[in-house]
């Protein structure tokens, strides 16, 4: 990760952490690197390069669209604008329409006074590092000037809601049964899934419920969507729907509930859509790619059903990469960023919503029954602040207590130890057959870290 950009783009306090001026020089960057690379391969053609952008429902979305378009078309990009979309879409519109590159401007689960700038390169996925790193350096100033684009060299602005319809088409396109006779609660988190997800489910048939689908700049994430999922449970139970899927800002990731109100996470989804998929043969190499906080259960039943599974680092970045480099078809995240590399190159929560309802209508259950065929270890996660992260992590005698919890639990649970990427954090989790263990467990590795003098 670099010094403005993490694993999922530029992202912080809207005018403190990522200003006017961050976006107006990322503009400016962008426009100038893709418009070089349209010229040589052009050979002196035509080298305008074409932009596209999406923002999710933040106050502060249209302030950051306004200064990455000033730089874009400063140094000469045309730019195509899909308002207000889901990041997801942004990836569809620039894999499938030849878009020199595409912005999601969001901060994702984020509170609305947070915002972000993420990057989609031509192929539709994150963008590469080296890229990334080039324009950290433009940022702070070692790049030297970028010349302005003079007379009718000019980048424009173009209103281009009619690529975020063909999304819209494709997601409808792309399911396999009606969904008539199927109550469905969805949470669009006041957010990029309220332009969106009402009208692929309508169109498909099913009786529609929408909570929290009224953005009014302020209220992104705010109690509702995929990281307070408890009110969609309530809805879900009280109102009697078979189904409910929550989504996050720029609703890339999804989290079901079964029709008992039960929460059914990333892993969960994981587990029945890779079953599901593995019977009907169309799970590649017979792999789902998980991060390292899946849950021990999820990898348990993954076993017991005979499907193999890799682990990468925690974010949808190193799940895709992972997909990409050995051709695995499924992979994600406990937090609800779901792959299906066959239609999409990033997580997709809409997508994610429809998929499940395949299973479900496929196999003629209910999503309670699917996802009961996982037991779930519980989990305790605590976040330590540190001096140094990598001195606490690499202590000998902090490895030497994670070794003999790693002893005790045998095969029946597991222990973690990973840096946070963005503070002075180490995270520890266990997994075990009960709470109490685990938080035995936990506070065992924790207390060495204490008497090591590692503690803030």
């Amino acid at each position: 990760m670099g010094k403005y950009f993490g694993t999922d783009g530029f992202r912080g306090e809207a005018n403190v952490d990522l200003t006017v001026e961050h976006a107006y020089k990322v503009g400016r960057f962008l426009g100038w690197y893709y418009g070089q690379k349209k010229k040589a391969a052009a050979d002196g053609g035509e080298a305008r390069c074409q932009v596209v952008i999406g923002k999710d429902t933040r106050r502060s979305s249209y302030m950051f669209e306004y200064s990455l378009v000033a730089g874009l078309t400063a140094s000469g990009a045309d730019v195509y604008l899909l308002h207000v979309t889901t990041t997801p879409s942004v990836s569809y519109v620039v894999r499938t329409e030849g878009f020199d590159c595409g912005i999601m401007i969001s901060a994702s689960h984020n509170p609305y006074y947070d915002n972000g700038i993420k990057v989609i390169n031509g192929k539709g996925e994150k963008l590469e590092e080296s890229v990334i790193e080039e324009i950290e350096s433009y940022l702070d100033g070692e790049k030297g000037e970028i010349p302005f684009a003079l007379k009718d060299a000019i980048g424009r602005t173009v209103d281009y809601a009619a690529g975020r319809n063909r999304y819209i088409g494709y997601l409808i396109s792309i399911a396999t049964r009606s969904f008539k006779g199927k109550k469905v609660a969805l949470d669009c988190a006041n957010g990029s899934a309220s332009a969106i997800a009402k009208n692929v489910f309508d169109a498909l048939g099913a009786e529609t419920h929408v909570i929290n689908n009224s953005p009014n700049g302020l209220n992104i994430n705010t109690n509702c969507g995929s990281t307070h999922i408890d009110v969609l449970c309530r809805y879900v139970k009280e109102s009697g729907c078979d189904v409910g899927f929550a989504y996050d800002g720029d609703a890339d990731r999804c989290i079901a509930v079964d029709e008992n109100g039960h929460v059914v996470d990333g892993d969960l989804i994981l587990y029945i859509c890779g079953k599901y998929m593995k019977e009907n043969g169309s799970l590649f190499h017979n792999t789902v790619v998980t991060t390292v906080m899946s849950n021990f259960g999820l990898y348990k039943a993954f076993d017991r059903e005979g499907i193999s599974y890799e682990k990468t680092a925690v974010g949808d970045k190193y799940v895709y990469e992972n997909m990409a480099q050995y051709g695995n078809c499924l992979g994600g995240e406990q937090s609800g960023h779901i792959i299906f590399s066959k239609h999409a190159t990033t997580g997709d929560g809409i997508l994610t919503s429809l998929k499940v309802m395949e299973v479900i209508l496929e196999k003629k259950e209910s999503l309670a029954k699917l996802a009961s065929e996982v037991e779930i270890f519980p989990q305790v996660l605590k976040n330590v602040r540190v001096h140094d992260k990598k001195a606490a992590q690499d202590d000998s005698l902090v490895q030497a207590e994670v070794a003999k919890v790693t002893e005790a639990l045998g095969g029946d649970g597991r222990i973690l130890l990973r840096q946070s990427g963005t503070e002075p954090v180490v995270r520890v989790m266990v997994e075990a057959s009960s709470q109490e263990l685990c938080e035995k467990y936990v506070d065992q590795v924790i207390d060495v870290m204490r008497a090591q003098g590692h503690l803030l």
